[in-house]
């Protein structure tokens, strides 16, 4: 084995452990109210969508167990109106908390240079929604959010070093959803989300540079009757890794809603599309705890450039555990 080869496997086994493929980039998925999408931003939180390795699916058969924390705590202005409990609104806060467990497979699966994983994933939701105004009661909740699950992920290994996957993750309308209520967890509505991840690996530098996109298509809201535009997510990572396992980066992130909602109270808020962009740091660990290889990061992201949304700070914390 030569010296790129004996890189190109540290990096697959370096794979495993972290944090796991673009199939658990759904972990950034909170659901709030906001202005244009209906019942929440949609179901992305700026620079939450991506995760370490996005783009390599290694060749391994492997059970993946992932636990992710996201706590997001921002404001919508009092100048911008919003969609939401049945009516139209302005002036709110929130404070939201996301937890999920997620398993992730993969095949053990090489065909022509491909890889294959599925997903799954089932997250609890607190809600604290409360309205500065007073114009809305303040409501609360913790409850089961919409479930997700990705039944393919296909990577593909263009050279040693460069990565890219290939997936789309759905969401299902399980959670907890009420048309009159500000704090919902579910959204009521299937999400469909096209997915390209890309990996680069300098070994020289031991750097990563990786990059999550999708688009969010969102079916009708059957209660509500409101129609949700498409969602562009775009997620950016790099990262520098040192001895003892650590490593340090940044994460940026830009969420764009395409076009107008329609149908429902749309017309109302002229259904604008909004847009945020965030960055900030990320940590991360790999090692092993006993025999089992485990991994953890550590990010925030500031939301500085925002229009039609809510504007605020996202911590995210993720452990995973990779069963051989």
């Amino acid at each position: 084995m030569n010296c790129n080869d004996r890189q190109a496997s540290h990096y697959f086994f370096r794979s495993r452990v972290l944090t796991t493929l673009c199939v658990v980039s759904t972990a950034g998925s909170i659901s709030l109210s906001a202005s244009a999408t209906e019942g929440g931003i949609g179901r992305p939180i700026t620079g939450m969508q991506i995760a370490p390795y996005a783009g390599i699916v290694p060749p391994t058969d492997d059970w993946i167990v992932l636990i992710t924390s996201i706590y997001y705590e921002g404001s919508l202005g009092a100048s911008k109106s919003i969609p939401i409990a049945g009516t139209v609104t302005e002036g709110l806060d929130y404070h939201i908390s996301y937890n999920l467990i997620n398993a992730v497979k993969t095949w053990g699966i090489t065909a022509g240079g491909w890889n294959f994983a599925s997903s799954f994933g089932v997250p609890v939701q607190y809600t604290d929604v409360s309205s500065f105004h007073g114009r809305l009661p303040d409501d609360h909740a913790t409850q089961f959010a919409d479930i997700f699950f990705t039944p393919v992920v296909a990577g593909y290994h263009l050279t040693k070093t460069d990565h890219v996957a290939l997936s789309v993750q759905i969401y299902a309308p399980t959670g907890a959803y009420n048309t009159n209520n500000l704090a919902n967890a579910g959204q009521n509505t299937w999400t469909f989300t096209p997915t390209v991840a890309y990996t680069k690996i300098l070994p020289k530098e031991n750097v990563e540079l990786s990059l999550n996109y999708g688009v969010e298509f969102y079916a009708p809201n059957n209660d509500t009757h409101y129609h949700n535009a498409p969602v562009s997510v775009l997620d950016l990572m790099a990262l520098k890794r040192f001895t003892g396992g650590w490593g340090l980066g940044v994460v940026g992130g830009w969420i764009q809603q395409l076009g107008g909602d329609s149908g429902g109270l749309a017309a109302l808020v002229d259904g604008a599309g909004g847009h945020s962009i965030g960055i900030g740091p990320v940590v991360t660990w790999a090692g092993k705890v006993s025999k089992t290889p485990v991994s953890a990061s550590l990010r925030w992201v500031n939301e500085f450039e925002v229009s039609n949304r809510p504007k605020g700070n996202a911590v995210q914390l993720s452990v995973s555990a990779t069963f051989q």
